[in-house]
């Protein structure tokens, strides 16, 4: 059988959704990864209502072991006839599903895939090697031999590497938070959000104040920049989106996958693997970015997004605000690592598709991944 894909099995995401996000240890502090994740898969099921799900691909990296995906999609109520798998590409893991997902549909092995993500910070499981007294933090993203930060360091050595300064920092994070209180106000979140535990909406976004900002001490290292404030927090969340192959689309509007990439970077400066992503995915497909309307990126931290942005020749703090998350993101909603590229990706559903742009506007999502990884992704309305 030959692997080319047929004519009409573009893949194209018809369908989108998130919970609402919620910071580990509060809002969501008693709910399963599984438990955060089913709603949502059910969801975008209902949305369309009447396919049968081929598989559910889930990223999650810090849940409890087992076939996350699995485990989810049944108690979503989808049957016993859906498999599914789950992904690990640490922060990047959602984004990394649709891309698994998109392939799938595009090799022709699948008619419906729901693919996204899924973090429960508050219930994550803590790992003890045989014989050691305590847990231990988390996986190495390296072999010895290799640099391994920390993200929080990660971020600061990004930053000074590129010169993002702390002023710049902070007004990128009183920029997200000021976006995602004027979207809530403006119910641009209504539409994406399934309600989960009675919460019908994000629960972190707040007004900031730069000279609150500006007071904050450094993080994770000694007189640096990167504050509490201009990073985001650790979160509890879910998103999902449905993904089919163009030729079974039946007059649904959505976004076409043009073309997606994973790439390795230095890992001692994780934070800059979008940009080597983001040029991948330009090249292939032909595009120049200035053509691109709306761009996502996992807002990990401020330093990263600027230095990302800087390297592309964004300004989000100028005259790319409308284009560069100008709802808010992860530092303003939260970052559920294993959902987050998945969020990022309903965010652009929202603001292409739900906003009924015009056919042929483009989106990008991109993600920087612990260990030196990017994630991105190119859509186009169709």
């Amino acid at each position: 059988m030959s692997n080319t894909s047929r004519q009409g099995d573009e893949p194209v995401v018809v369908a989108a959704r998130r919970t609402p996000i919620g910071t580990a240890g509060h809002a969501f502090k008693e709910l399963t990864v599984d438990r955060l994740a089913a709603p949502v898969i059910a969801a975008v099921a209902r949305d369309v209502a009447g396919r049968r799900v081929d598989d559910v691909v889930l990223g999650n990296c810090m849940g409890p072991g087992g076939n996350v995906a699995r485990v989810a999609a049944l108690a979503a109520g989808l049957g016993h006839g859906v498999p599914g798998v789950t992904v690990d590409r640490q922060c990047g893991s959602g984004l990394a599903a649709i891309l698994v997902a998109g392939q799938a549909v595009r090799a022709g092995e699948a008619d419906l895939v729901i693919a996204g993500g899924a973090e429960s910070a508050s219930t994550a499981p803590l790992r003890t090697r045989r014989g050691a007294a305590q847990p231990y933090g988390r996986a190495p993203f390296t072999p010895d031999g290799h640099p391994d930060p920390d993200m929080g360091p990660a971020a600061e050595a990004l930053a000074a590497a590129c010169g993002i300064s702390r002023q710049r920092q902070d007004a990128y994070a009183c920029r997200s938070h000021a976006g995602a209180l004027a979207a809530r106000e403006a119910g641009l979140f209504t539409e994406e959000i399934v309600a989960v535990g009675g919460r019908p909406d994000d629960q972190r976004p707040r007004p900031l104040r730069p000279s609150s900002l500006a007071r904050l001490p450094a993080a994770f290292v000694a007189g640096g920049t990167v504050t509490a404030g201009n990073s985001s927090p650790v979160s509890d969340g879910a998103a999902a989106v449905a993904i089919v192959p163009e030729r079974l689309r039946a007059g649904l509007p959505g976004m076409r996958l043009v073309a997606g990439s994973v790439v390795g970077c230095d890992p001692a400066l994780p934070g800059w693997g979008p940009v080597p992503a983001v040029r991948r995915v330009l090249a292939r497909s032909g595009v120049e970015l200035e053509r691109v309307a709306a761009v996502e990126i996992v807002e990990a931290f401020a330093a990263q997004v600027l230095a990302v942005t800087d390297a592309l020749g964004l300004d989000p703090l100028g005259g790319d605000g409308e284009r560069v998350c100008p709802d808010g993101g992860a530092l303003a909603l939260g970052h559920p690592w294993g959902a987050t590229g998945a969020v990022v990706v309903t965010r652009l559903f929202t603001r292409l598709v739900r906003a009924s742009a015009p056919p042929g506007t483009l989106g990008l999502a991109a993600a920087a991944v612990g260990g030196g990884l990017g994630v991105a992704a190119l859509f186009e309305m169709v």
